[in-house]
């Protein structure tokens, strides 16, 4: 019976992917009335895999160009507005096979800014929650964790910056005033968590070493005139992978760690693995013109998306229904690196006074939910104060009770989790 009614995800309906994936390629040629967008995945069996079983991928706004299986066309599937079914896979889908898929987006048109879009001249990304869909046809959700190696094309003129997750292992200038760079990201993680980067931006850099004495570059991406404003974030960002090294035991595991920082990002910031991207507020400030409140907020926040390195991104969630599970508990570590750069007792009641000003208002209201949702229609509406800072409550519970009588239960819980 068709009905016109939204549909709702719910937590006990989660199954496994029947399919996953292991290498990704894409290649990016990155106009802002048409890019195409070229991938190569290795698809492997899933958990739930059965032979036969057709690859359901999900794209949304996509032109599509083709589709290879191991090298050769592939006819055999089916097109809809939201999804490529792919039929009639090698071997019934038992062993791993190669899809090739090309597809064209148009950037400058998506004014959703989910998945790849333009503002000022610049291309971004954000794909929390399903935004990778809008790029090229996926396994777009959590639980599916691949390795990344992605090429970005562009006119140079236009875009002389090209960032991508990871490591950079290539740069090319291309005929046509064209050029490339290659970046590689070494471990496995989710689409949500892709992000590229790419237009007219300059940087400040550090190079820092890390306890196990490994030298790591550090950069802070934006807009030419916002240069002088980012010594405070930069500063902010070596604090917070010193204090994790010394609180967790967790060191930066790329050879660079990047921050976008630029006035079109939609969202206050994101944890994308290697390169956040930030909204200027929570990155841009000097003594004229910040407040005190300015500062330790940039600082904050710098901290929160860096410490989603591991949690959130190297440990990440099973489905959409423990968001908690990577935001309390990062929220709970940014509080915790606050607290021991400044007032351990201000820091507790600021918490506080937020947590009973926004997220007791929100339980008490219809929007009510726990931080753990059974379901969802639309998973934008769950990045909420519960799931924040209730999360984090919980998680400080956690630690009250598994510190009891002078044990250290929750240093070993947190090292047994990572």
């Amino acid at each position: 019976m068709k009905t016109d009614l939204p549909q709702s995800f719910r937590r006990l309906e989660y199954r496994p992917p029947v399919y996953t994936f292991d290498q990704v390629e894409l290649d990016i040629a990155l106009d802002p009335a048409r890019t195409i967008v070229k991938s190569r995945i290795e698809v492997l069996p899933g958990k739930s895999f059965e032979p036969g079983a057709p690859l359901v991928l999900v794209g949304h706004e996509l032109e599509f160009v083709s589709l290879r299986i191991n090298g050769e066309a592939h006819r055999h599937f089916e097109l809809t507005p939201e999804t490529l079914t792919i039929h009639s896979l090698p071997n019934e889908g038992k062993d791993k096979f190669i899809v090739e898929i090309i597809c064209v987006c148009v950037p400058e048109k998506n004014t959703t800014l989910m998945g790849l879009y333009v503002s000022n001249g610049n291309f971004f990304t954000q794909c929390e929650a399903e935004g990778f869909r809008k790029i090229t046809y996926f396994l777009d959700r959590p639980d599916v964790m691949a390795r990344f190696k992605v090429t970005l094309r562009a006119r140079e003129a236009e875009c002389p910056v090209l960032l991508s997750n990871g490591n950079l292992i290539h740069t090319e200038k291309l005929p046509n005033g064209w050029h490339s760079a290659t970046w590689e990201d070494p471990f496995p993680k989710p689409s949500y968590l892709f992000a590229l980067v790419a237009g007219k931006l300059e940087c400040i850099e550090e190079t820092i070493t890390t306890s196990s004495g490994a030298k790591k570059l550090l950069q802070i991406w934006v807009e030419p005139h916002d240069l002088k404003k980012t010594r405070h974030a930069m500063d902010s960002l070596i604090a917070s992978i010193h204090w994790d090294e010394k609180r967790f035991g967790l060191e930066l595991d790329l050879e660079r760690f990047m921050i976008v920082a630029v006035g079109d990002f939609n969202m206050g910031a994101m944890e994308n693995k290697g390169l956040n991207i930030f909204n200027t507020k929570y990155v841009l400030a000097q003594a004229e013109t910040a407040t005190d409140a300015d500062f330790a907020n940039i600082e904050s926040v710098v901290a929160h998306e860096y410490f989603h390195n591991w949690t959130g991104n190297r440990i990440t969630c099973r489905d959409w229904f423990q968001l908690s599970l990577k935001e309390g508990l990062t929220v709970f570590r940014d509080q915790e690196f606050t607290a021991d750069m400044h007032s351990r007792g201000v820091k507790r009641i600021q918490d506080a006074k937020l947590i009973r000003s926004g997220q007791f208002a929100e339980d008490a209201s219809p929007m009510a939910h726990p931080i753990r949702p059974d379901s969802y229609i639309e998973m934008n509406n769950f990045y909420t104060s519960t799931v924040y800072n209730k999360g984090a409550e919980v998680i400080r519970m956690m630690q009250t009770l598994a510190n009891k009588d002078g044990k250290n239960g929750f240093a070993h819980g947190m090292e047994l989790y990572f």
